[in-house]
Protein backbone atom coordinates (compact mmCIF):
# COMPACT_ATOMS: atom_id res chain seq x y z
CA UNK A 1 0.00 0.00 0.00
CA UNK A 2 1.48 4.10 -0.96
CA UNK A 3 1.89 5.95 1.62
CA UNK A 4 -0.29 9.21 1.28
CA UNK A 5 2.28 12.33 0.87
CA UNK A 6 -0.17 14.82 0.93
CA UNK A 7 -3.70 14.86 1.67
CA UNK A 8 -6.57 17.74 1.36
CA UNK A 9 -10.10 18.15 2.84
CA UNK A 10 -12.78 20.31 0.81
CA UNK A 11 -9.80 22.87 -0.66
CA UNK A 12 -11.49 25.73 -2.29
CA UNK A 13 -10.03 28.76 -3.79
CA UNK A 14 -12.27 31.35 -4.81
CA UNK A 15 -11.18 35.32 -5.64
CA UNK A 16 -12.96 38.70 -5.99
CA UNK A 17 -13.02 40.18 -9.58
CA UNK A 18 -15.10 42.89 -9.81
CA UNK A 19 -17.22 42.47 -6.46
CA UNK A 20 -18.05 39.35 -8.17
CA UNK A 21 -16.82 36.14 -6.33
CA UNK A 22 -15.03 33.39 -9.12
CA UNK A 23 -15.05 29.55 -7.57
CA UNK A 24 -11.47 28.26 -9.02
CA UNK A 25 -11.21 25.18 -6.76
CA UNK A 26 -14.37 23.52 -5.04
CA UNK A 27 -14.12 21.19 -2.24
CA UNK A 28 -11.15 18.95 -3.54
CA UNK A 29 -10.82 15.62 -1.50
CA UNK A 30 -7.37 14.86 -2.79
CA UNK A 31 -4.48 12.39 -1.75
CA UNK A 32 -0.86 12.18 -3.56
CA UNK A 33 1.07 9.29 -2.97
CA UNK A 34 4.47 8.86 -2.29
CA UNK A 35 6.90 7.75 -5.98
CA UNK A 36 3.77 8.84 -8.13
CA UNK A 37 4.50 10.65 -11.11
CA UNK A 38 0.75 12.45 -11.07
CA UNK A 39 -0.28 14.62 -13.88
CA UNK A 40 -2.81 17.39 -13.58
CA UNK A 41 -4.83 17.97 -16.88
CA UNK A 42 -7.68 19.94 -18.01
CA UNK A 43 -9.13 22.73 -20.10
CA UNK A 44 -7.71 26.32 -20.05
CA UNK A 45 -9.05 28.31 -16.59
CA UNK A 46 -9.50 24.60 -14.62
CA UNK A 47 -8.01 25.55 -11.90
CA UNK A 48 -5.00 22.74 -12.90
CA UNK A 49 -2.00 25.78 -11.24
CA UNK A 50 -4.28 26.95 -8.77
CA UNK A 51 -4.33 23.46 -7.21
CA UNK A 52 -0.44 22.88 -7.92
CA UNK A 53 0.21 26.37 -6.11
CA UNK A 54 -2.74 25.41 -3.40
CA UNK A 55 -1.14 21.98 -2.41
CA UNK A 56 2.48 23.12 -2.56
CA UNK A 57 2.20 25.61 -0.33
CA UNK A 58 2.66 28.95 -2.66
CA UNK A 59 -0.82 29.72 -2.09
CA UNK A 60 -3.28 30.04 0.48
CA UNK A 61 -6.97 28.25 0.02
CA UNK A 62 -9.90 29.70 0.48
CA UNK A 63 -11.38 26.79 2.56
CA UNK A 64 -10.03 23.09 3.61
CA UNK A 65 -6.93 21.89 4.74
CA UNK A 66 -4.03 20.51 3.27
CA UNK A 67 -1.86 17.82 5.52
CA UNK A 68 1.75 17.32 4.36
CA UNK A 69 2.74 14.17 6.18
CA UNK A 70 2.13 15.27 9.68
CA UNK A 71 1.92 19.20 9.10
CA UNK A 72 -0.96 21.15 8.59
CA UNK A 73 0.47 23.08 5.94
CA UNK A 74 -2.89 25.48 5.27
CA UNK A 75 -2.25 26.42 9.00
CA UNK A 76 1.37 28.30 8.92
CA UNK A 77 1.90 31.76 8.05
CA UNK A 78 3.59 33.10 5.00
CA UNK A 79 7.15 33.07 7.01
CA UNK A 80 6.62 29.35 8.07
CA UNK A 81 5.38 27.92 4.84
CA UNK A 82 8.51 30.09 2.90
CA UNK A 83 10.39 27.58 5.76
CA UNK A 84 8.40 24.84 4.40
CA UNK A 85 8.61 24.90 1.09
CA UNK A 86 12.54 25.40 1.32
CA UNK A 87 12.77 21.93 3.05
CA UNK A 88 10.18 19.71 1.56
CA UNK A 89 9.47 21.45 -2.22
CA UNK A 90 10.75 21.68 -5.30
CA UNK A 91 9.75 23.95 -8.42
CA UNK A 92 9.90 23.96 -11.99
CA UNK A 93 8.56 26.57 -13.63
CA UNK A 94 7.73 27.24 -18.04
CA UNK A 95 9.32 30.40 -16.93
CA UNK A 96 13.00 29.22 -15.33
CA UNK A 97 13.36 31.98 -13.36
CA UNK A 98 17.48 31.69 -12.24
CA UNK A 99 19.06 34.75 -12.12
CA UNK A 100 20.98 36.31 -14.77
CA UNK A 101 23.82 37.58 -12.67
CA UNK A 102 24.64 34.47 -10.90
CA UNK A 103 26.66 31.78 -12.11
CA UNK A 104 24.79 28.54 -12.54
CA UNK A 105 26.74 26.93 -9.82
CA UNK A 106 25.97 29.85 -7.76
CA UNK A 107 22.03 29.71 -8.66
CA UNK A 108 22.05 26.35 -7.58
CA UNK A 109 23.82 26.88 -4.08
CA UNK A 110 21.87 29.84 -3.00
CA UNK A 111 19.09 27.44 -2.78
CA UNK A 112 20.86 24.72 -1.01
CA UNK A 113 22.26 26.90 1.24
CA UNK A 114 19.28 28.68 3.03
CA UNK A 115 18.60 24.80 4.26
CA UNK A 116 22.01 22.96 4.65
CA UNK A 117 25.23 25.54 6.04
CA UNK A 118 27.35 22.71 4.71
CA UNK A 119 28.55 24.32 1.72
CA UNK A 120 30.94 21.24 0.56
CA UNK A 121 28.10 18.50 0.89
CA UNK A 122 25.43 21.41 -0.63
CA UNK A 123 28.57 21.30 -3.77
CA UNK A 124 29.16 17.91 -3.72
CA UNK A 125 24.67 17.09 -4.28
CA UNK A 126 25.01 19.68 -7.03
CA UNK A 127 27.65 18.47 -9.13
CA UNK A 128 26.27 14.53 -8.64
CA UNK A 129 22.97 16.05 -9.61
CA UNK A 130 24.55 18.26 -12.69
CA UNK A 131 26.07 15.01 -13.92
CA UNK A 132 22.94 13.74 -13.99
CA UNK A 133 21.15 15.77 -16.27
CA UNK A 134 24.17 16.17 -18.08
CA UNK A 135 25.39 19.54 -17.38
CA UNK A 136 29.07 19.28 -17.72
CA UNK A 137 31.77 21.02 -15.40
CA UNK A 138 32.93 23.84 -17.83
CA UNK A 139 29.26 25.14 -17.50
CA UNK A 140 28.94 25.96 -14.15
CA UNK A 141 30.54 28.85 -14.38
CA UNK A 142 28.19 30.06 -17.28
CA UNK A 143 25.48 32.83 -16.80
CA UNK A 144 21.99 31.76 -17.68
CA UNK A 145 22.31 33.98 -21.00
CA UNK A 146 24.86 31.74 -22.28
CA UNK A 147 23.37 28.29 -22.08
CA UNK A 148 20.24 26.93 -24.32
CA UNK A 149 16.40 26.91 -22.84
CA UNK A 150 16.94 23.25 -22.45
CA UNK A 151 20.02 23.47 -20.41
CA UNK A 152 18.81 26.34 -18.45
CA UNK A 153 15.84 24.22 -17.88
CA UNK A 154 17.93 20.89 -16.75
CA UNK A 155 19.61 23.38 -13.98
CA UNK A 156 16.06 24.72 -12.75
CA UNK A 157 15.78 20.93 -11.89
CA UNK A 158 18.92 21.10 -10.61
CA UNK A 159 18.41 23.54 -8.25
CA UNK A 160 14.63 22.00 -7.43
CA UNK A 161 16.30 18.90 -6.30
CA UNK A 162 19.27 20.40 -4.23
CA UNK A 163 17.49 20.21 -1.02
CA UNK A 164 15.98 16.44 -1.56
CA UNK A 165 12.54 17.46 -1.51
CA UNK A 166 9.42 14.90 -0.68
CA UNK A 167 7.76 16.57 -3.64
CA UNK A 168 9.16 18.03 -6.92
CA UNK A 169 5.69 20.37 -8.93
CA UNK A 170 6.05 21.05 -12.18
CA UNK A 171 3.80 23.74 -14.05
CA UNK A 172 4.08 23.26 -17.69
CA UNK A 173 8.25 22.26 -17.40
CA UNK A 174 8.32 22.14 -21.10
CA UNK A 175 5.60 24.72 -22.37
CA UNK A 176 8.43 26.71 -23.58
CA UNK A 177 10.77 24.45 -24.74
CA UNK A 178 10.99 23.09 -28.69
CA UNK A 179 10.37 19.24 -29.22
CA UNK A 180 13.57 17.85 -28.62
CA UNK A 181 14.46 20.57 -25.40
CA UNK A 182 11.17 19.24 -23.91
CA UNK A 183 11.80 15.66 -24.79
CA UNK A 184 15.12 15.88 -22.73
CA UNK A 185 13.12 17.42 -19.86
CA UNK A 186 11.06 14.94 -19.98
CA UNK A 187 13.20 12.13 -19.72
CA UNK A 188 14.97 13.73 -16.89
CA UNK A 189 11.79 13.88 -15.14
CA UNK A 190 10.87 9.84 -15.51
CA UNK A 191 14.42 9.14 -14.85
CA UNK A 192 14.09 11.01 -11.25
CA UNK A 193 10.89 9.25 -10.53
CA UNK A 194 12.17 6.27 -11.59
CA UNK A 195 14.81 6.77 -8.86
CA UNK A 196 11.79 7.18 -6.34
CA UNK A 197 11.17 11.17 -6.76
CA UNK A 198 7.31 11.92 -6.39
CA UNK A 199 6.15 14.27 -8.56
CA UNK A 200 3.26 16.44 -9.30
CA UNK A 201 2.97 18.23 -12.92
CA UNK A 202 0.68 20.27 -14.47
CA UNK A 203 0.60 20.25 -18.38
CA UNK A 204 -2.12 20.61 -21.07
CA UNK A 205 0.53 18.57 -23.68
CA UNK A 206 -0.52 14.43 -24.38
CA UNK A 207 3.04 13.72 -24.27
CA UNK A 208 4.32 15.05 -21.39
CA UNK A 209 0.99 13.37 -19.68
CA UNK A 210 1.46 10.18 -20.75
CA UNK A 211 4.81 10.11 -18.53
CA UNK A 212 2.70 10.29 -15.46
CA UNK A 213 1.53 6.91 -13.99
CA UNK A 214 -1.77 8.84 -12.37
CA UNK A 215 -3.82 11.62 -14.85
CA UNK A 216 -5.93 13.56 -12.51
CA UNK A 217 -8.48 15.58 -15.06
CA UNK A 218 -10.27 18.78 -13.49
CA UNK A 219 -12.88 20.70 -15.05
CA UNK A 220 -14.00 23.78 -13.51
CA UNK A 221 -12.34 23.25 -10.38
CA UNK A 222 -13.29 19.36 -9.37
CA UNK A 223 -11.68 16.63 -9.74
CA UNK A 224 -13.84 14.76 -12.76
CA UNK A 225 -11.79 11.71 -13.37
CA UNK A 226 -8.85 9.92 -12.81
CA UNK A 227 -6.80 7.56 -15.26
CA UNK A 228 -3.84 4.96 -14.07
CA UNK A 229 -1.33 4.41 -16.55
CA UNK A 230 1.01 2.21 -14.45
CA UNK A 231 5.15 2.75 -15.10
CA UNK A 232 6.01 4.48 -18.11
CA UNK A 233 7.63 2.60 -20.90
CA UNK A 234 8.71 4.29 -23.95
CA UNK A 235 6.96 3.26 -27.07
CA UNK A 236 3.99 1.83 -24.98
CA UNK A 237 1.09 2.56 -28.05
CA UNK A 238 -1.34 1.02 -25.12
CA UNK A 239 -0.40 3.60 -22.62
CA UNK A 240 -1.52 6.48 -25.36
CA UNK A 241 -4.87 4.75 -25.79
CA UNK A 242 -5.49 4.31 -22.85
CA UNK A 243 -5.35 8.13 -21.97
CA UNK A 244 -6.55 9.29 -25.64
CA UNK A 245 -9.86 7.43 -24.39
CA UNK A 246 -10.08 8.58 -20.91
CA UNK A 247 -9.21 12.85 -22.36
CA UNK A 248 -11.91 11.99 -24.38
CA UNK A 249 -14.37 11.00 -21.99
CA UNK A 250 -13.69 13.78 -20.22
CA UNK A 251 -14.58 16.04 -23.31
CA UNK A 252 -10.73 16.68 -23.66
Amino acid sequence: MQNILLKTENLSKSFSNGGVMQHVLKNIDLELYQGDFTVIMGASGAGKSTLLYAVSGMDTPTLGTIMFADTEISALSQDELAVFRRKHCGFVFQQIYLIDGMSLMDNVLSAGLLVNKDKKAVVDRAKELFASVDISEELYEKFPTQISGGEAQRVGMVRALINQPEILFADEPTGALNSQTGLDVLNTLTEFNNQGQSVVMVTHDMRSARRGNRILYLKDGVITGECNLGTYRHGDMGRHEKLSAFLSEMGW
